[in-house]
């Protein structure tokens, strides 16, 4: 999009009631109108395009799609960006999601502070000396796997959709405390992590999500929610779902030797 000229935003007259914005997002086309796209970055599980000083920042569940100016528009969508050549950004919500747009240095928000100020598992400088200081403090020892994971932006980005698959390639339990891992444990850990993310990221996401032109994602899940009820790639047994920390699960019994059990968490 690197070059389009924002011509005018628009809202529903009835937005839905988990799209969240900045202020009142009637007035995002009289500060983006005339904006020129100068490029676009992630941050954490949020995505950012840079129009000019101006910034337009979607949140995870926020699900942005272009077209050209002979296609039809989203009806469904919650802000839609018109570009001057005619073609245009809808961006849907799925859930919930954030839709904001800003002027740069005027969005005070701890996600968006937090996820820049860390680095990405995708980048070389989420090493093994700064994966391991996260396991420092005392009350992370306490914690469950999928607690010190995906809560307290430990690792921004990485949230229950893509969590699944890398504890179940690591081998190890959700409810685990993290004071119970051992050092082989955290070393493997720390592998599914980058490997998992890298591969999702080298196959253009999950096959339940679609990019910026509706194409789904190649990086197929072993544990989600595609293949609840189908027998589990390693020890053959179905997957089943329970409820953990406020979301659905799946499990899977007894996976290759272990007497323990991966979850995976549904979209609430």
């Amino acid at each position: 999009m690197a070059g389009k000229r924002i011509k005018g935003i628009k809202i529903p007259r009835s937005p839905g009631r988990f799209s969240f914005y900045l202020g009142d997002p009637n007035d995002y086309d009289t500060l983006m109108r005339d904006s020129y796209i100068c490029g676009g970055r992630a941050i954490g599980g949020m995505v950012e395009i840079m129009a000019d000083d101006k910034r337009i920042l979607f949140s995870d569940g926020a699900i942005p799609r272009l077209f050209d100016r002979n296609e039809e528009p989203n009806r469904k969508s919650q802000l839609t960006i018109e570009f001057s050549d005619g073609s245009f950004l809808c961006v849907g919500i799925q859930l919930y999601g954030g839709l904001w747009c800003f002027s740069q240095g005027g969005f005070d928000n701890i996600y968006y502070s937090v996820a820049q100020e860390k680095p990405s598992p995708l980048h070389s400088d989420f090493d093994e000396s700064y994966y391991l200081r996260l396991f420092e403090t005392e009350k992370s020892e306490k914690l469950s796997l999928k607690a010190f994971l995906v809560t307290e932006q430990r690792i921004p980005g990485l949230g229950n959709g893509t969590l699944q698959d890398i504890l179940w390639t690591a081998e190890l339990h959700p409810k685990a405390k993290v004071g119970s891992l051992s050092s082989d444990d955290r070393q493997r850990l720390l592998n599914s992590i980058k490997n998992v993310l890298k591969n999702m990221a080298d196959n253009g996401g999950r096959e339940t999500e679609r990019d910026l032109f509706g194409k789904a994602g190649e990086y197929t899940t072993k544990i989600g929610r595609t293949t609840y009820g189908e027998p589990c790639p390693r020890c053959g047994r179905n997957i089943e779902r329970q409820d953990y920390l406020g979301a659905r699960s799946t499990s899977v019994l007894n996976v290759k030797g272990y007497n323990v059990y991966t979850s995976l968490w549904l979209e609430r």
